[in-house]
């Protein structure tokens, strides 16, 4: 059974545009991973002008609202995008933005016209990066459990607190939370939500060394804590109506529980399969051992089952059909297969997959990587736990009325 996406003609002269642009733009050294310091901010350079570039012509975000700078493009034209940005090792936008990703589609849905101007405007031209900052000490998959308080003063807001497991390397221009505006409200009821300056003063930005991060220089896996002083923020800034913020997250968390899907093919099934290609046991490559072929046979399996969902959800969405649980499934089948396959890859490759050592290790150390990350990812995002409570609500186990999926337009 095939279930790929068919074009149209005109669709398939969209593609032909679409890659001609891409190869006249893209740097061919943008997807390496960065030797050093120098090479990493040279990198993160080269990625926000081309983001910069796809925002001019709508193609940054191409399924945004076309009247504030958006593609306004259709689910096929997008996928086409993605798809071909994806031959490039690029995704859409080519650069972290999960603040932008997540929060420009819920200002989408709850803001004002003003804050659409304001905000959209800036995301969907690539000027500005954006970070989400959700997790605190004391609250992560718990999400309404935030303790960062927002007090309103006149016109503006003053935020203090603390996140955690926040962006990436290279910083950002504005910051996507959520702060607690009524400490004695009702919980779900006590929440709001803000887009905040980076520069403004009282901010403080501090790197965490964590067991996922990655090797080099690049942003793969560099996260931080944010540390919030008495930072005056603009009313302007926030979103959704003050104590609203439990049903703005409605949107956010759809997408990212992974009810906004994804294009592109599986990379790490690529790369353990050139791996074992290239590498040999008992003076053969591992792929002519039965026992290699029957785990590369699974990984292959899994990855394209996770790449189906992906694509599933992200059809499902831009194409505006009904969803109710299809977003944490795909979250928790991810998590688990993730999981899986560090054991699997273990046991394909022996202890060549723990090492970074280029004598008996995989390319940039991707393997050991991915032992560790397969690990860690079980948790960002929302637990395998809070995807099951999920997917149980929206098809109405414990409950008279079925949760919905989260508003996306």
């Amino acid at each position: 059974m095939d279930f790929e996406v068919t074009y149209t003609e005109e669709q398939q002269r969209f593609r032909t545009e679409v890659r001609a642009w891409f190869a006249a733009n893209v740097p061919p050294s943008i997807t390496r991973e960065p030797a050093s310091a120098t090479e990493a901010s040279e990198n993160y350079r080269m990625r926000r002008e081309l983001g910069r570039k796809l925002g001019a012509k709508g193609w940054l975000f191409p399924t945004g609202l076309e009247r504030y700078g958006g593609g306004g493009l259709d689910v096929d034209h997008a996928i086409i995008l993605e798809e071909e940005a994806d031959r490039f090792d690029l995704s859409l936008p080519p650069f972290y933005d999960s603040g932008a990703t997540m929060g420009a589609p819920t200002i989408a849905v709850w803001g004002s016209e003003e804050q659409k101007e304001t905000f959209l405007r800036p995301i969907y031209r690539g000027d500005v990066r954006v970070w989400q900052l959700l997790s605190e000490p004391s609250a992560g998959s718990d999400l309404a459990g935030v303790k960062m308080r927002a007090v309103r003063d006149g016109d503006e807001y003053v935020l203090n607190g603390q996140k955690i497991f926040i962006g990436s390397a290279n910083g950002t221009d504005w910051m996507w939370t959520l702060a607690v505006t009524d400490p004695n409200g009702e919980r779900h009821k006590n929440l709001s939500w803000f887009m905040v300056d980076a520069a403004l003063p009282g901010i403080t930005v501090q790197p965490m060394e964590l067991l996922g991060s990655g090797g080099g220089s690049g942003e793969h896996g560099h996260k931080n804590t944010v540390f919030f002083t008495d930072v005056r923020v603009p009313a302007i800034c926030l979103v959704g109506g003050e104590n609203n913020g439990w049903k703005v997250a409605s949107t956010h968390l759809e997408l990212e529980h992974g009810g906004g899907g994804h294009v592109g093919r599986n990379r790490l099934w690529e790369g353990i399969l050139s791996y074992c290609q290239k590498h040999d046991r008992d003076g053969q490559p591992l792929i002519e051992h039965q026992d290699v072929r029957d785990i590369l046979a699974d990984i292959y399996i899994k990855s394209e089952i996770g790449r189906l969902f992906g694509l599933r959800n992200f059809w499902l969405t831009y194409a505006r059909h009904p969803k109710t649980y299809e977003g944490p499934q795909a979250s928790l089948y991810h998590k688990y297969a993730g999981l899986w396959m560090t054991g699997a890859i273990l046991e394909a490759v022996g202890p060549a997959a723990l090492t970074t050592d280029p004598r008996w290790g995989s390319e940039e150390g991707f393997l050991e990587l991915q032992q560790r990350n397969g690990i860690v990812a079980v948790h960002p995002g929302g637990t395998a736990d809070i995807q099951k409570v999920e997917m149980a609500r929206r098809i109405g186990i414990g409950r008279t009325t079925r949760q919905a999926a989260g508003k996306i337009v």
